[in-house]
């Protein structure tokens, strides 16, 4: 058959048994961005946006979305996450405005928290998205990327920088 572990033998759909898997401190770090224009960025700042403090709602949406990851992507395992945090930074090059969103998270299990990461991070850009398109629907997002993970069988994975 094959080498994907998310297929049973007869080639279908299956959750990986993670019952024999040891339990380690797992943590993953993924990196997502919305690029926007100069209007935006200014209402950002300035918290002059009609629905509120976007990069508020925004983490917040973000936590929600890796508590929830596994309700989402369909051969997650629910985890008990022990740490979720955001953050932001803004990069302004040459008329370009683009938030960068880091997201953090953390647990003490038997399976790695990096789809946790990812989906932190795509929920909080599409957060932003949402929160903003009334001032202007042609925001960029992404690129959207597993920064690093530390735990498990598989090792440490660390990406080299690919921030713009």
């Amino acid at each position: 058959m094959s080498d994907l572990t998310h297929f049973n033998e007869e080639g279908r759909a299956r959750m990986v048994d993670i019952s024999d898997k040891e339990i380690t401190k797992r943590t993953a770090r993924a990196i997502s961005s919305v690029e926007v224009n100069e209007e935006i960025y200014t209402k950002i700042r300035a918290g002059q946006i009609g629905k509120g403090d976007v990069l508020q709602v925004a983490q917040i949406a973000g936590i929600m979305a890796a508590k929830n990851t596994a309700d989402i992507i369909p051969m997650c395992h629910p985890l008990p996450l022990s740490g979720v945090d955001v953050a932001f930074d803004w990069i302004v090059k040459e008329q370009t405005y683009t938030l960068k969103i880091e997201a953090a998270v953390k647990t003490t299990g038997r399976t790695g928290v990096e789809m946790e990461a990812l989906t932190c991070a795509s929920a909080t850009a599409l957060t932003v998205y949402d929160m903003c398109k009334a001032v202007d629907k042609g925001m960029v997002i992404g690129p959207t990327y597993l920064k690093e993970k530390t735990g498990g069988k598989s090792g440490d994975f660390s990406r080299e920088s690919n921030d713009r």
